[in-house]
């Protein structure tokens, strides 16, 4: 199933068009691998939020114009949506951003809630203090968002509701493993989800924050896979839409 109802082919948006772009602008300065890390930062954010749509096919030098960095950082920021299946690389035409499936969401969900399932047990029992405070701004700002509909606010601070878990479980291959699972199930509910009422994915983060705040293993995996469990229900429905 293919969800894009754009163009194979779409032209990029020129510079200074993206709130992106000054973001890369500021950091030119940077090494190359941290240039790398942001590049691949703001690309990801297009692509979830698909000012990238699936289908679009852009070259490195359209891209590179539009969010102000070098073809060399940019190349290894690609490499890595590559590996992690968001973005194609054609021949002599350019890179092609990938379609959306919801079958194929369903297999993507069904790995994730394991590895979420350990991530949220083992924050809630590794988070520091810290830690802990930033998830409940973190979850407090999410609604705030999800009430007034502000869905570009509202998945970028889920990815940094995902970093902040990933970080406070203290298990690398768990995070790394999950990570572009998590980018994947962002532009799929950003896709779905516009039109629709935002606050129950919102609520089900609440409640993932409250129990690994209170240090509480069983029910921060439980919170995990009822979050799954929505995200399930989503992919299912639009399966019906075939």
């Amino acid at each position: 199933m293919r969800w894009s109802s754009t163009p194979r082919s779409r032209p990029v948006t020129p510079a200074g068009k993206e709130r992106t772009m000054s973001t890369v602008s500021e950091a030119l300065t940077s090494t190359p691998a941290s240039l790398a890390q942001k590049a691949y930062d703001v690309i990801e954010e297009m692509i979830v939020t698909l000012k990238l749509p699936p289908g679009t096919v852009f070259s490195e030098q359209q891209l590179s114009a539009r969010i102000g960095i070098g073809r060399t950082p940019l190349r290894e920021a690609l490499q890595r949506l590559v590996d992690q299946q968001l973005l194609v690389m054609l021949p002599r035409r350019g890179v092609l951003v990938s379609e959306i499936h919801a079958g194929q969401m369903l297999a993507l969900l069904e790995t994730r809630r394991v590895l979420d399932r350990l991530i949220a047990g083992k924050a809630a029992l590794r988070a520091t203090p810290a830690q802990r405070e930033a998830l409940r701004r973190l979850a407090d700002r999410m609604q705030q968002s999800a009430s007034s509909v502000d869905l570009e606010t509202y998945m970028r601070l889920d990815h940094q509701f995902d970093r902040l878990l990933e970080e406070a479980c203290r298990n690398p291959f768990a995070s790394r493993a999950a990570a572009p699972l998590h980018t994947h199930c962002r532009r799929f509910w950003y896709f779905y989800s516009h039109g629709r009422d935002v606050q129950p994915a919102a609520e089900h983060h609440l409640a993932l924050m409250a129990a690994v705040t209170e240090g509480n293993g069983n029910a921060a995996e439980q919170a995990s896979d009822q979050l799954i469990d929505y995200l399930e229900a989503l992919a299912r429905q639009a399966l019906d839409y075939r």
